[in-house]
């Protein structure tokens, strides 16, 4: 198993508006993509792209650090791979439905790290 290239990196928000005004209109990110409260992805004038979480209610919103996030042709081939590594993997498989399925785990030193897998078109 391999992973793939550097997707995006993503930041938590408690107030989504403000964060997309701020890296929209302060820094200049073009907005690829916005859901509401809940996700915000920029262009970033690479492959790699920089997006916001929305914070999730009754979790608190992790802050000072970033989630890489990388891509992966087959998340359930690249779970089971990590698994019988050794790697603990986290339990919640997330999916956006018909956009991508993602999974998290952590480094040694407690950073996360998510693969995901983006929906074929077509499928």
């Amino acid at each position: 198993m391999k992973l793939g290239p550097l997707d995006h990196v993503y930041y938590w928000t408690e107030d989504m508006d403000r964060a997309v005004s701020f890296y929209e209109g302060t820094l200049g990110l073009r907005l690829l993509r916005r859901e509401g409260g809940s996700w915000a992805m920029f262009d970033t004038g690479s492959d790699v792209h920089l997006a916001l979480h929305g914070a999730i209610e009754g979790r608190p919103t992790e802050t000072g650090g970033a989630t890489a996030v990388f891509r992966v042709e087959d998340l359930d081939a690249a779970r089971a791979d990590l698994a019988g590594r050794g790697v603990p993997l986290d339990d919640h498989l997330g999916e956006v439905e018909g956009y991508a399925r993602f999974a998290s785990l952590v480094d040694p030193d407690g950073n996360r790290v998510q693969m995901i897998e983006y929906a074929r078109r077509g499928s």
